[in-house]
């Protein structure tokens, strides 16, 4: 009886140790004040399609444009992360009154505030952040990692539902 006490003892600390962590959470949907937020690259799929309006955003436009009185911040995704920091683009994130959010770079705000730094010259600094975001106007940058750091379309969507609750607090604090 003592051997058979063992090995269920044994046996239940072994499936214990198989129990995982969830792959994913549920996070509140963002419910705020409505949001115009420009893009460079590709919409993001979110949960909060009444509270948040995309506008597609050029480079060119980023040069030539006072972004405030239209958007709330802009969105640069992975494909365009390099292009977004080639030197000429350095002012506009810094002086912007609006903040920049980069999607999925790993390399934080570095490559596109450093006007010296190029994205490929800037080693990974932040491999666990799904996206970074920074505001030159008040030098503020904040990063989102993913729940558990697993990356699925639950998680992603609970970072873009942080990203807005961001965005509304630069309002409510007097920023943007």
């Amino acid at each position: 009886m003592k051997k058979i006490s063992m090995v269920l003892l044994f046996i239940s600390f072994i499936v214990m140790g198989c129990v995982s962590k969830p792959d994913s959470i549920d996070m509140p949907l963002y419910e705020g004040r409505s949001l115009v937020i420009g893009v460079i690259g590709e919409t993001p799929q979110v949960r909060e399609e009444g509270y948040v309006d995309f506008k597609e955003v050029t480079f060119e436009q980023l040069e030539d444009l006072d972004l405030s009185p239209e958007l709330d911040a802009v969105f640069i995704t992975k494909e365009h992360l390099v292009e977004a920091s080639e030197p000429k683009y350095t002012e506009v994130y810094n002086k912007a009154e609006v903040p920049f959010f980069y999607i999925e770079s790993s390399k934080s705000h570095v490559p596109f505030t450093i006007e010296e730094l190029s994205y490929d010259e800037v080693p990974a600094l932040s491999t666990d952040m799904y996206a970074t975001g920074y505001y030159g106007k008040d030098d503020q940058y904040w990063g989102y990692g993913l729940y558990n750091d697993v990356m699925n379309e639950t998680n992603i969507k609970a970072v873009y539902s942080r990203i807005f609750t961001t965005i509304e607090s630069l309002h409510n604090d007097g920023g943007t």
